[in-house]
């Protein structure tokens, strides 16, 4: 099952919905019961407690999975020139770099390199070392190498405040090192200017925290940090990507401290290595599950060592590590923890041993109800059977989705005098949210204006706000189209409101475009118990919307905002408000159909077999039982219980679905909390 089929069957999964408040996506994998059991095909046998077999498979990656490693979803495959992985002025705003001209950057000192970059311009590594002092963290010690390796800036520095902590065990910086040192900061400020060409690229790993503490502005950087690229905004460390990138030992426990040259030499060999190799080769690495195997020698006191994938020397990349591939309980058993798993008799390919296995959901159900209290861990597999998860039903299910979620997002209005001022309508309308698109219906007697908006709260504000009103010199009625697939859209409003990811959080529209969420952070903290801003942007151009979400700490105090909000001018602008319908999860994944491959538009008769009809609404009877099946096993759980619901997704020759993680604590009284 995949994320598809919880929004496709909403209504149904009743209790999923109103207790599962934490929701992520999963990356659709084609061996997600591997990732959990192993590979069956392979196995090597680690029999538990409960006579569960695991497994360890080679960890090549295979083209499906490059496809959806960050690298590649960041870079693409093609190899690129040094330019093409230096940080635009946006990723320098959002990565806290200094900026030339922003407020926080007064007095500090650029370095004047101006002249265009090409892809031959010349590399240096820079990194710093800092101790805390009175001011904050100033630098101590200042290394700078060249494209050759070579040092060419090694200094000591002394800081202008009293010290407070030498961090020694990270700076390698003592009392007694800085007792003899005359260099300042302006002297090193100095001769890094006098030593950069115009052209340089300085590299660095988080580049962004040596340049602020050396007060200065380079406009042309290399943060390997995020070259390196994770999911989630995570970063690899510069000692880890050293070993596993380069054969490379640093930061090591014997020396006291850090050694700031080879840190800086480190990040632009680094950087070499990328730029040299391609994003391709990278991603081949496999990185995350080198960090993971990493970890999993850490924890049971194996020191295995992290063979080199690469070395500068060498200007060829190794083959890629075939390492062994942890499945989830190779991790469990490395941790102590002995899980129970029960599932269906179809799934023993899977991992699950005979004496756990059931006939049917419900039998699944009978046996976790006795046997969950008595495990510390537990995985328990329920299946629709396939004939409910083919790719013949899921390609049906895309589309039927897809378009509900269209007609859900369109409204007509009208009617209009034959010369309406178009421009106007479409201001009064784009009030209430960011617009996809705009047409007018001149098939009727008098026009009609189509709009399909971006969020569902946009759609319902125009139908419950400006149905009646009077637009472009007309009294107009604001509806949606009116489809099969609409029929029951007030009681999906309603449900949607009531979703317990929607608790405490109203939409905002009317915003300008041109109101930063500092701005709107001002603007709205008069609000009580406010608790986070949501400025939703444009995927493709990474511009702000018209609109954003407040969670409030309480449904009472958002409540109380919509009465305030509503009416309320900011900047000129009137703002208007309800409700949230899709703020969280849901919100990311209506943004991802609206712009997926595929047909889009609503009002698409299908033809419809009874064949079709009678497997559909089986389904929906399965689904409602699933739902019911997980309530009683969610209510059975012992308090302080985390519980994580996940439907893997699909990845086949067929076609690709992401997967939906849902996560909650079961509090103690009895109802979720996190």
């Amino acid at each position: 099952m995949s994320q598809l089929h919880f929004y496709k069957f909403y209504l149904q999964f009743k209790h999923l919905r109103k207790v599962f408040r934490h929701r992520f996506t999963l990356t659709p994998s084609a061996t997600f019961p591997d990732s959990l059991y192993g590979d069956g095909a392979n196995r090597k046998s680690q029999t538990t407690a409960q006579g569960l077999t695991s497994t360890s498979s080679e960890c090549v990656p295979k083209s499906s999975d490059l496809q959806c490693d960050p690298i590649i979803r960041k870079y693409g495959e093609k190899k690129g020139g040094l330019t093409s992985y230096t940080l635009t002025l946006e990723e320098q705003k959002k990565n806290y770099y200094p900026i030339k001209g922003s407020p926080g950057c007064k007095g500090y000192i650029d370095t004047e390199c101006d002249q265009q970059r090409t892809d031959s311009s010349p590399l240096f590594g820079l990194d710093c070392e800092m101790c805390l002092t009175a001011k904050g963290n100033e630098v101590t010690r200042v290394s700078l190498v060249d494209a050759q390796g070579q040092c060419l800036l090694n200094e000591l520095v002394k800081p202008e405040s009293t010290v407070v902590n030498y961090r020694t065990r990270f700076s390698g910086i003592t009392k007694k090192m800085l007792l003899p040192v005359k260099t300042r900061l302006s002297d090193i400020q100095t001769r890094l200017k006098k030593m950069l060409p115009h052209d340089a690229v300085l590299v660095g790993h988080s580049l962004n925290a040596d340049l602020q503490a050396l007060e200065m502005i380079h406009p042309s950087v290399i943060d390997t940090s995020l070259l390196f690229a994770r999911n989630e905004g995570r970063r690899f460390k510069l000692k880890f990507l050293a070993k596993a990138v380069l054969g490379k030992e640093i930061q090591c426990e014997q020396k006291l401290g850090h050694d700031p040259a080879e840190d800086a030499r480190a990040a632009l060999e680094l950087a070499q290595f990328f730029i040299e190799q391609g994003p391709a080769k990278v991603a081949e690495l496999n990185l995350e599950m080198l960090l993971t195997t990493e970890k999993l020698a850490e924890v049971s006191q194996n020191k295995a060592v992290l063979k080199p994938q690469g070395c500068r020397a060498q200007k060829k990349l190794s083959e890629p590590p075939h390492l062994s591939r942890p499945c989830f309980l190779d991790c469990l058993q490395v941790t102590g923890l002995k899980p129970l798993l029960l599932g269906r008799q179809e799934l023993d390919s899977s991992g699950l041993c005979q004496s756990n296995l059931s006939a049917s959901n419900k039998q699944v159900l009978h046996r976790a109800l006795e046997d969950v209290p008595l495990s510390t861990f537990s995985i328990i597999q329920f299946t629709l059977g396939p004939d409910y998860i083919g790719a013949h039903c899921l390609a049906g299910l895309c589309e039927k989705v897809r378009s509900k979620l269209t007609d859900m997002l369109t409204i007509y209005a009208g009617p209009f005098e034959e010369n309406f001022c178009l421009k106007s309508v479409k201001k009064e309308f784009g009030r209430c949210g960011p617009i996809q698109s705009l047409t007018v219906v001149t098939e009727t007697y008098q026009p009609y204006v189509c709009i399909q908006y971006e969020v569902l709260e946009a759609a319902q504000l125009a139908v419950e706000s400006l149905n009646g009103a009077e637009i472009a010199g007309s009294c107009i009625k604001v509806q949606r189209p009116v489809t099969a697939a609409t029929l029951d859209c007030e009681v999906l409003i309603k449900e949607l409101e009531l979703d317990v990811e929607n608790e405490g959080v109203i939409y905002v529209a009317g915003l300008k475009k041109t109101l930063t969420e500092m701005d709107l952070e001002e603007e709205f903290r008069q609000l009580k118990d406010l608790e986070t801003l949501f400025l939703p942007t444009d995927l493709q151009n990474g511009k702000h919307r018209n609109c954003c979400f407040l969670k409030f700490q309480k449904s009472e105090s958002a409540a109380d905002a919509l009465g305030v909000i509503n009416g309320w001018t900011m900047k000129g602008s009137k703002l208007r408000s309800r409700n949230a319908l899709a703020s969280g999860h849901l919100w990311r994944w209506i943004q991802q159909m609206n712009h997926s491959n595929g047909k889009q538009g609503g009002n698409i008769l299908h033809e419809k077999t009874e064949q079709q009809s009678d497997l559909e609404q089986e389904l929906k009877k399965k689904v409602k039982k699933l739902d019911h099946h997980i309530k009683k096993l969610y209510r059975s759980l012992q308090n302080n219980t985390l519980c994580v619901v996940l439907f893997p997704g699909v990845n086949s020759v067929h076609g690709s679905q992401s997967g939906l993680g849902l996560m909650e604590i079961k509090d103690d009284g009895g109802r979720s909390a996190c």
